[in-house]
């Protein structure tokens, strides 16, 4: 094992899961000087408003994304005293700060040669941390990229579907998010039965598949966690398809979801092409 890594990724079991099955890998993360509270609170004041989010952490698992309730603390107060302030806050795009740029390119350069025997294109190199008080949940939802969730500090436990679960994410789910909706999802009964439920503790992570649901319960102690994310080609494709599906769909008709044939994938993404290169044209003249 070559010390300098920071993921420890058996590459056996990254070929038969990925990129459609959850799977575990360890890290070599925890302790980071990146990653410690003092150096995040630094981070998350000098992110643009935009990319930092915060609210109480004592929410409901389909939580209406509209409704979240604040913490009623600065953001701040809230990290200095996140092990109180029942609050839960996500740092988004860290890779804005260039240190943090150079950790997610070193993290996901170490399983980018692997993704790419098994979706091919991998681009759009996104990071986030997520800093939660003890008890606190994340809610419903799904992601819209490979995602790489490492433990740091305290635990966790994901409850977890498959991809293929019915009903755990509807084409009209992903199509309402690709028109511009949120990732949270509304309740249903597949919400009582998780497919699996993983522990994270520091030094332990999860390969969290595209468009797949979970919900996240902190344990008794202040969580951070890093995520490490990209996408690919295929899913860059399958995101517009979904798009051309959510307007189709929102003019009356019944299409055909993403994957059920392929042939009308690829018109409704070669057409969504064109189109959108005739009106990048016409705004030419």
């Amino acid at each position: 094992m070559d010390e300098a890594l920071h993921l420890d990724v058996d590459d056996a079991v990254f070929a038969a899961n990925f990129p459609q099955r959850h799977f575990r890998i360890d890290h070599h993360l925890v302790g980071h000087p990146l990653l410690t509270i003092d150096r995040l609170l630094d981070l998350a004041g000098s992110l643009p408003p935009q990319l930092v989010e915060y609210n109480a952490g004592n929410v409901e698992v389909c939580q209406d994304p509209t409704a979240t309730p604040r913490a009623g603390l600065s953001l701040e107060d809230t990290i200095r005293n996140i092990d109180r302030a029942g609050s839960w806050v996500v740092l988004k795009y860290i890779e804005a700060d260039l240190e943090y740029r150079q950790l997610l390119y070193e993290c996901i350069g170490e399983v980018a040669h692997l993704a790419e025997k098994r979706s091919d294109g991998v681009h759009q190199l996104e990071s986030y941390v997520f800093i939660s008080s003890p008890s606190s949940v994340t809610p419903f939802h799904f992601d819209d990229e490979h995602n790489f969730l490492l433990q740091i500090r305290g635990w966790k436990e994901m409850s977890v579907w498959h991809h293929d679960t019915p009903d755990a994410v509807t084409p009209e789910d992903l199509e309402r998010y690709y028109l511009g909706g949120p990732r949270n999802l509304p309740y249903r009964p597949v919400v009582d039965t998780p497919d699996a439920v993983y522990r994270l503790d520091p030094g332990q992570g999860l390969h969290v598949p595209v468009h797949t649901s979970h919900w996240v319960r902190n344990g008794d102690e202040v969580s951070i966690s890093l995520s490490v994310t990209f996408r690919t080609r295929p899913l860059a494709r399958e995101a517009v398809v979904h798009w051309v599906n959510g307007k189709m769909r929102a003019r009356g008709l019944s299409p055909r979801p993403y994957g059920r044939s392929p042939l009308r994938d690829r018109t409704k993404y070669w057409a969504a092409k064109f189109a959108n290169r005739a009106v990048e044209r016409a705004r030419r003249y």
